[in-house]
């Protein structure tokens, strides 16, 4: 493995570990606060850290981040894994 890729995959690598611990504090800090409010299963946080695991942190953000907006009160919900 070229240096280059090494460092890329160590980068790419460090970005989801990142984006996982954020979401990781919101869900022991903040979610308690708000109470179950998402209407999928999982639930939004859950999918962002699957989607982020199986996709990578570029993919899996926006798959987690469009998730999040198609969470509303006039979605029809339901299962929707990652």
């Amino acid at each position: 493995m070229s240096g280059w890729a090494f460092l890329w995959q160590a980068a790419d690598g460090l970005l989801a570990e990142s984006m996982i611990f954020a979401v990781r504090l919101y869900q022991i800090f903040l979610s308690p606060i708000f109470g179950r409010q998402c209407i999928y299963q999982p639930t939004c946080s859950h999918y962002f850290i699957g989607a982020v695991q199986k996709y990578g942190p570029l993919v899996g953000a926006v798959r987690g981040a469009w998730r999040i907006c198609r969470c509303h009160p006039f979605s029809r919900g339901g299962y929707d894994p990652p």
